[in-house]
């Protein structure tokens, strides 16, 4: 990648998924630049070798720069977005402020890269989102998609690095005897199980599930869509999984899924059913890929238009910095 680029939060857990990547993709340390709030200010990241200096964020941060990667909260998105674009960089957010903004590209580069165009922004969706269109956006092309019916195991990466921090902590008190300390999340997340720690809207359904739905049918241009989701965050590490209920509009057999899905960039099935041996969090983790199997027919659907899978996918990596950093590339193309 031929680019100036800026990292906005790059002491967290996404940012520092983002030097690894781009460390592989073969960007210079001169043509990167670090940065976050005054509180890291000042912090060291060997990258490539080379000792680079986290700077607090500042209007001039973005002179410069081709590329801003921003990994640093809503909030700071909607502050700092602006200020970048004005200085002629482009800015890929990873955040949830500009997702549903009209001018604004969803963007997953294995499903719309075409829909990035000259936007100034471009909105990396959230984590269950891409993890489980990886997988369904393949069939949706061979038979369109009339419902999706999702379930998603939440591993704490998505809640940033101070969450998986409290759950090896958490893990090691309660095997010692001791009370578990919850304080990133409301909850204990070592050996449990919990609702996503987001708001719930008036109809029963947290800010996760909602996002699931609304960035489902921006991404497939499907408004009428039809998607349920229920959104648990559980003890895991990382690496999201999600079991996927489809009903297509014509029948569609367990065999076909697997030929389809079998050349479908960014994937790779695991569906060992004689050794039952499917996609697992453990092996899903530093991997680029989405991992699919458990593909059968939805028994309760007579008709054969239904088939259920599973899906595990790095949150940090594809479901969030691998997939800016693909919409980077595309943008260093222009």
């Amino acid at each position: 990648m031929k680019a100036k680029i800026a990292i906005l939060g790059a002491t967290g857990a996404v940012g520092l998924e983002f030097l690894d990547i781009l460390a592989q993709r073969g960007v210079q340390p001169d043509d990167l630049k670090l940065l976050a709030s005054a509180r890291s200010a000042g912090k060291k990241q060997i990258y490539r070798g080379s000792e680079l200096e986290v700077q607090e964020v500042r209007r001039e941060s973005f002179e410069g720069i081709d590329i801003a990667l921003f990994s640093a909260g809503a909030s700071i998105s909607r502050d700092w977005a602006p200020v970048a674009t004005e200085t002629g960089a482009r800015v890929v957010d990873n955040s949830s402020a500009f997702r549903m903004h009209p001018d604004v590209p969803l963007v997953i580069p294995e499903i719309n890269a075409d829909k990035i165009g000259n936007a100034p922004i471009i909105a990396n969706p959230n984590c269950s989102t891409i993890i489980m269109n990886m997988a369904v956006w393949p069939l949706h092309q061979r038979n369109p998609v009339r419902r999706i019916v999702v379930s998603t195991y939440q591993a704490v990466s998505g809640a940033g690095q101070q969450a998986m921090l409290e759950l090896e902590q958490q893990t090691r008190d309660v095997l010692n005897g001791k009370a578990a300390n919850p304080e990133v999340f409301p909850v204990q997340s070592a050996f449990n199980l919990f609702s996503h720690n987001t708001p719930i809207d008036e109809q029963g359904y947290n800010t996760e599930e909602v996002k699931m739905v609304n960035e489902t049918r921006k991404i497939f241009d499907a408004p009428d869509l039809a998607i349920s989701a229920t959104c648990i965050r559980v003890p895991v590490l990382r690496a999201h999984s999600e079991s996927i209920n489809l009903t297509f509009t014509e029948p569609m057999t367990a065999e076909m899924v697997r030929e389809t899905l079998s050349d479908a960039p960014g994937v790779s099935l695991i569906d060992d059913r004689e050794n039952n041996h499917f996609p697992m969090p453990i092996e899903a983790s530093g991997r680029d890929d989405c991992f699919v199997g458990r593909i059968r027919k939805d028994i309760s659907q007579p008709n054969g238009h239904g088939i259920e899978l599973f899906v595990c996918g790095d949150q940090l990596r594809k479901g969030a910095a691998l997939n800016a950093v693909q919409i980077a590339e595309k943008l260093s193309m222009d």
